[in-house]
């Protein structure tokens, strides 16, 4: 049987007259607001609980494993900048070595004229 607003209040009519107003109010507070069906069991907060965790542990690994990813995908990223700068790197190196070759014979070669 669902317990209505009516049902709720002819009980506190009855208990307000075997109980008196306050003992009867008193007892009305302790009922659940709806009906014990819409009451929480400890064994339901725990099923809860259980479920969250699990929810938690899930979420957790996907977000572990996305991390993982990105730091392997920025890995990459950065050892293919650091192939690429040690490139330049080297180019630049052996033209200034042609370069201050080139001026050096050009040094030479306008002090044999003079």
């Amino acid at each position: 049987m669902a317990l209505d607003e009516r049902a709720r209040h002819e009980l506190f009519l009855h208990l307000e007259r075997v109980l008196g107003p306050e003992s009867a109010e008193t007892l009305m507070e302790m009922l659940p607001p709806t009906g014990w069906a819409d009451v929480a069991t400890k064994r339901d907060l725990d099923a809860l609980d259980q479920r969250m965790d699990l929810r938690f542990e899930a979420l957790e690994h996907k977000l572990l494993a996305a991390f993982r990813g990105e730091l392997v995908t920025q890995s990459n990223l950065i050892t293919a900048q650091s192939n690429l700068i040690t490139a330049q790197t080297r180019t630049l190196v052996i033209a200034n070595i042609g370069t201050v070759l080139s001026m050096a014979a050009l040094a030479f070669g306008a002090a044999k004229l003079v």
